[in-house]
C-alpha cells in the first residue's frame, strides 16, 4: 500500500517538504507503472489508458548532504 507519513520522535522531528509533480506523456509509456511502483501499489499486467487525474501521495525521508538534517519530501503525483 501507500506509505503513510512515518512517526519519528519527538528528538528526530524533520520537517516535511511538499512537491506536486505533474507526469504527463504519450499514452502507453508507464506513467502510471511509475507511480504505482513508487507508491508501493500493484501494477496491473493489463494496459488501461488513466481516465482523469490520478493523485498519488508518497513520503520520501531523505537527509541532504548540505544541511545533514533529515527532512521528509512528501510528493503528490499527479498522473
Amino acid at each position: 500500500g501507500l506509505l503513510e507519513h512515518p512517526a519519528l520522535p519527538p528528538n528526530l522531528a524533520a520537517p516535511t517538504i511538499t512537491y506536486k509533480l505533474f507526469v504527463s506523456g504519450k499514452s502507453g509509456v508507464g506513467k502510471t507503472a511509475l507511480v504505482a511502483t513508487l507508491g508501493g501499489t500493484p501494477v496491473s499486467p493489463i494496459h488501461h489508458e488513466t481516465l482523469g487525474i490520478e493523485v498519488t501521495t508518497v513520503y520520501w525521508p531523505a537527509k541532504p548532504r548540505a544541511s545533514g538534517r533529515p527532512v521528509i519530501f512528501q510528493l503528490h503525483f499527479w498522473d
